[in-house]
């Protein structure tokens, strides 16, 4: 859940001001980074906020936009955590905002595709990160990588990739009302070979 890999050159700055780069997440994720984090003793949450590291690109009005950890970051601010440690990737504050959405977007650092997975115009891109929309595809997507469905990648915003697999395939009401049997049966869809195209894709 948490990461390792705080650099020297991190700054302290506000959950509630960071700007986000994606529309969505998956709220059952969020609950369960949430369960984890109430779990940890308070010197082990210290010790966590002390390393961990949130990537951002400085933006137009000298704002910070992260490229990651969303789901971490709305879970922290939830358990009324207050300040994280970013980390400035570039600074593209000097650009006007289409050519800087683009830049994010060609540099795979941003994510504009709504709830439903339809694109969007980065006027759409919610401010912050209580912002963020409910995608129940994307919750699917996390728990069947936890279930052993297919490997963690690097590749970037590999998780809305297998959402975006599985939203033809199982109804966003079918995951709402059968969690875990939707888990079981994307697992199994998971490893089957038109699924192989996907990041992370083991065969059973």
């Amino acid at each position: 859940m948490f990461g390792h890999d705080r650099l020297d050159h991190s700054e302290p700055a506000r959950l509630k001001k960071l700007r986000v780069t994606q529309m969505a997440v998956g709220f059952e994720e969020v609950a369960l980074k949430r369960a984890e984090w109430a779990q940890l003793k308070r010197k082990e949450r210290k010790a966590i906020l002390a390393r961990q590291l949130f990537p951002s690109v400085l933006g137009p009005q000298g704002e910070h936009y992260i490229v990651d950890h969303h789901h971490l970051g709305l879970a922290l601010i939830e358990e009324g955590v207050d300040e994280v440690a970013v980390v400035q990737l570039d600074d593209l504050s000097w650009l006007d905002p289409a050519t800087f959405w683009r830049t994010l977007e060609f540099r795979s650092w941003a994510h504009p595709y709504d709830a439903r997975g339809r694109r969007c115009a980065w006027e759409a891109m919610p401010r912050r990160l209580d912002g963020l929309a409910d995608d129940p595809h994307r919750s699917l997507a996390g728990l069947v990588r936890r279930a052993g469905g297919y490997a963690k990648s690097e590749v970037p915003f590999a998780e809305f990739q297998w959402a975006e697999h599985f939203r033809p395939r199982i109804p966003a009401a079918r995951i709402r009302r059968a969690l875990r049997a939707s888990v079981t049966e994307a697992v199994r869809m998971a490893h089957l070979a038109e699924a192989r195209y996907l990041p992370g894709w083991t065969h059973a």
